[in-house]
């Protein structure tokens, strides 16, 4: 029982000061290793699955000893840098990309057109449904013959395919993000003085982007396999052609290590534009903005 006084009526209790018992307290910030500050770097991370899927595939080449049906890795890393060397396949991955960035850029216009018009009017919306899901389950390289037919052989029927297997993902993404859009914002917008093109631009792109980006890297998925793809029938009946067309010759020359040096070419080229272009521009926007952590 503790003591109090009384001055002037009023009672006061004189403060209780108890000793707390000392506890093991763990600090807040932990100071990690410098081990661990690199492994937490995401491109260390990747580069070492790279390494072990290179040892497993070097370690299963050597195990299987016929290079002929199945390179290691040192083989295929050497025809890769004796192609180099020589300039074969900077020129045909350079033949190849000219002809994926005409395709995708002329995919891109197009989804923005039929986006657009979709987000202004019921009938747009219901156009661009329609389309989609007629045209998207299509497989691209089904439309070869098609397009022999009427673009005859060369770049032209490999773009209309390259423009079909990139249009239909851009679209159906970018619509679903200018959809999920909160009534909250078009508001705004709208309050603003926004209308249509302008309405668009400042606020439904920069609030659905996260779904824009992930429309760009499919089309970009299925555009850069569609090529390949044109490329083995348009290279061997016109002669000409990009990686595509280097690894069937090479395939019809049993050169079973250049065919592999062209697959690692078009790997090479996949993971830069998905680790390095994509990526540079979803930190410049999407996580710039505050939409991805």
């Amino acid at each position: 029982m503790t003591d109090t006084t009384i001055a002037g009526g009023v009672a006061f209790r004189p403060e209780i000061l108890r000793d707390t018992p000392k506890t093991d307290i763990p600090p807040v910030e932990k100071a990690i290793s410098p081990v661990e500050r690199v492994y937490r770097l995401g491109f260390v991370r990747k580069t070492l699955i790279l390494l072990a899927l290179a040892l497993i595939w070097e370690g299963y080449g050597r195990w299987l000893g016929n290079p002929l049906l199945f390179p290691s890795f040192t083989e295929t890393f050497t025809a890769f840098l004796d192609n180099i060397g020589n300039g074969v396949l900077p020129a045909r991955a350079v033949a190849s990309l000219q002809t994926l960035v005409i395709g995708y850029a002329i995919g891109i216009a197009l989804a923005a057109v039929l986006t657009t018009v979709a987000i202004g009017s019921r009938i747009g919306a219901d156009l661009l449904e329609t389309l989609t899901s007629m045209f998207n389950p299509l497989p691209a390289i089904a439309l070869l013959p098609l397009a022999l037919i009427w673009f005859g052989l060369g770049q032209g029927s490999v773009i209309f395919v390259l423009v079909h297997s990139v249009l239909w993902a851009i679209a159906l993404n970018t619509h679903s993000g200018f959809r999920a859009v909160s009534n909250t914002l078009r508001m705004v917008g709208l309050n603003y003085g926004l209308r249509r093109l302008s309405l668009v631009r400042h606020i439904l792109i920069p609030a659905a982007f996260p779904s824009i980006l992930t429309g760009l890297k499919v089309g970009w998925a299925f555009a850069w396999r569609t090529l390949i793809a044109a490329e083995l029938v348009f290279g061997v009946s016109s002669g000409s052609g990009g990686l595509g067309w280097f690894i069937y010759e090479n395939r019809n020359q049993l050169e079973t290590a250049n065919v592999f040096a062209g697959l690692f070419t078009v790997i090479l080229i996949g993971l830069f534009v998905e680790n390095v272009v994509f990526a540079t521009i979803e930190k410049k926007t999407i996580r710039r903005w505050g939409m991805q952590h």
